[in-house]
């Protein structure tokens, strides 16, 4: 069996080549213009390493990022990786389509979620500038799994730092005041125009949602995903001033054209 290549790539990361079998070509005129963030949630990485290449499993991404910082490149991103599942984004399904997948080894939720350490991020944060550039991203574009699929996933989860990304341009994060925890304003079974608005304004920023004025379980599936990306230090599902104030400053932070 050939071993890993590790190849100079223009971020001046070392990448090692560790290809799966697991992608298939995009559809014409499909051009990428998302980038989405995961964990791998499994035990180790070379457990993960080996679900995304097993042609069993039908996962894969297109680079995944060690905890130690060693990059992997998995899928060419040219071809397109499985690693979104059933998803949409502002208004679209079928985010695989249309994006970069990256997984950070980490054991997740499910096997004993720790933060992200140093040497990880900063190769991520040097493999996805490197990305944004060449494909021309939004920073309304960079999201995470939970957000394009928040009713079945959670990753890369409220440990995640997107400050530093949006610091470093990839990504936006909210310049708002600080605002203490308040009552939520809205909740699971509240109704009427407030809710149609902030359903819709939840869309506007792309989530998959429709302002159907009640505020069922759907809602707050979407208000769990944004306040785990946005707001980490209180998820509730509940809908609050300061949740509102992060998503009016998002909106007017994000730049015109499509979400």
């Amino acid at each position: 069996m050939a071993q890993p290549r590790a190849v100079a790539f223009l971020t001046g990361v070392a990448i090692v080549d560790r290809p799966s079998p697991n992608s298939d070509p995009r559809p014409p005129g499909g051009a990428v213009d998302m980038l989405v963030l995961h964990y791998t949630g499994m035990r180790d990485a070379a457990s993960a390493l080996e679900r995304l290449c097993d042609p069993r499993a039908k996962v894969s991404a297109h680079y995944a990022i060690d905890e130690d910082g060693t990059v992997y490149r998995l899928v060419p991103e040219a071809r397109r990786a499985w690693h979104a599942g059933v998803s949409a984004w502002a208004g679209r399904p079928g985010v695989n389509d249309r994006s970069i997948g990256v997984e950070l080894v980490n054991p997740g939720h499910e096997h004993g979620y720790r933060p992200f350490p140093e040497a990880q991020m900063a190769a991520l944060e040097r493999l996805a500038a490197d990305i944004v550039r060449r494909h021309g991203i939004a920073p309304r574009r960079v999201v995470g799994h939970s957000d394009i699929a928040p009713a079945r996933k959670r990753d890369p989860g409220e440990l995640f730092d997107w400050p530093r990304l949006a610091h470093a341009g990839i990504g936006l994060w909210p310049e708002v005041s600080a605002l203490l925890p308040v009552a939520p304003e809205l909740r699971p079974g509240s109704g009427g125009p407030a809710v149609s608005a902030m359903q819709s304004a939840l869309a506007a920023w792309g989530y998959d949602l429709s302002a159907s004025g009640e505020y069922d379980a759907a809602t707050a599936t979407v208000a769990t995903a944004f306040q785990r990306h946005f707001r980490p230090r209180r998820i509730d599902g509940a809908w609050d001033s300061e949740c509102a104030a992060i998503l009016r400053a998002l909106l007017a932070a994000a730049t015109p054209g499509p979400a």
